[in-house]
């Protein structure tokens, strides 16, 4: 429901429930007696409108508090905030709490702020950090809509009007895998992307589609739920397997953990690493490190990422308006997996 770009208020939320603003505080803040049915209405037009209850959030908006939020989204939609062996995401986090400090501020990370666990309190931040928005992501605009400032890394697909997002390299390193590959002799290469509606498998996907097209070859796509982990890439391998076609030769899987377990069956089926295939994955991780042999890997570079991040946001906290997202340029690890002569 449109509230004409001003920040909903309680008025808005009595109006949208039909009911007195006392029952609203009520409702929301879990006091006074309120029917349950009553209740459940006021949520839902709270929901509905992105309206944050907390008094704190609200009443110091024009000060300086002194914290930024950070909410990672691919930690949302994973089956932990602490994925074993992905280790991205806490040096991401690390880098981004020491850049803040760097700069007077605090850092605190938060969960999706639009589920019902989160704590108004947790909108009390001068400005948001959202990494890896997912298409139309909600968090943006729950923001939006209540006037926090934010910026994301990585953008959102689904909405090209928001501009304040700092590139990933996501084309860049797609364009350096296949060169690399190619370079060592693969000429028939497959992607295997998540199934997150982020700009990180989108925009992977179409460069490796555009690749393909230059070059006359059938696009070799699979996809598996990031959540999936090892086990995940064991099933595109079984996929592969059993597909009639030959394994291909080259594959770009952009999750380290699919990446292990894929190269893991690939190898008790008899298939030799890199001999007969070679392996990238598009994110550095303990398992891409310790699998044997040692996966190639996009180190995605967290700690610069990060850290463009804080002072992004902090130039538009400052009225910077006018300069664009910084870039950030990730590295190829070279290993095992990819161990071939140039050719």
């Amino acid at each position: 429901m449109s509230t004409s770009g001003r920040r909903v208020t309680i008025h808005d939320v009595a109006r949208n429930a039909g009911v007195s603003i006392t029952t609203v505080s009520h409702a929301l803040n879990g006091k006074g007696v309120v029917a349950e049915a009553t209740r459940q209405r006021v949520l839902d037009a709270a929901s509905s409108l992105g309206y944050s209850a907390d008094a704190i959030a609200r009443g110091l908006r024009s000060n300086r508090l002194g914290i930024l939020g950070l909410v990672i989204r691919p930690l949302d939609t994973l089956d932990s905030y602490l994925p074993v062996g992905v280790d991205y995401f806490v040096r991401f986090a690390g880098a981004a709490a020491v850049a803040a400090l760097d700069r007077g501020f605090g850092l605190m990370l938060v969960r999706d702020p639009t589920t019902g666990s989160v704590p108004g309190i947790a909108l009390a931040v001068d400005g948001f950090i959202i990494s890896d928005p997912v298409g139309n992501d909600p968090v943006i605009g729950l923001l939006k809509r209540n006037g926090i400032p934010l910026v994301s890394v990585g953008r959102d697909v689904e909405r090209p009007d928001f501009t304040d997002w700092i590139g990933t390299g996501t084309v860049a390193d797609a364009a350096e895998v296949f060169a690399h590959l190619l370079d060592r002799g693969a000429r028939r290469v497959a992607l295997v992307a998540g199934t997150d509606a982020n700009a990180w498998n989108a925009d992977s996907e179409i460069a490796y589609r555009s690749w393909c097209a230059g070059r006359g070859q059938k696009a070799i796509v699979y996809r598996e739920d990031e959540r999936s982990g090892e086990s995940g890439g064991r099933i595109v391998a079984e996929a592969m397997l059993q597909s009639g076609e030959p394994v291909p030769d080259g594959i770009y899987c952009l999750t380290g953990r699919h990446a292990s377990g894929l190269q893991a069956r690939l190898w008790e089926s008899g298939i030799t690493i890199p001999g007969d295939v070679m392996i990238v994955a598009g994110s550095d991780s303990e398992q891409t490190r310790s699998s044997t042999p040692a996966i190639t890997s996009v180190d995605l570079s967290p700690e610069e990422t990060a850290t463009a991040a804080v002072n992004f946001l902090l130039s538009r906290l400052d009225g910077d308006s006018r300069s664009g997202p910084p870039s950030v340029k990730n590295v190829l690890r070279a290993r095992e997996s990819t161990d071939r002569p140039v050719v």
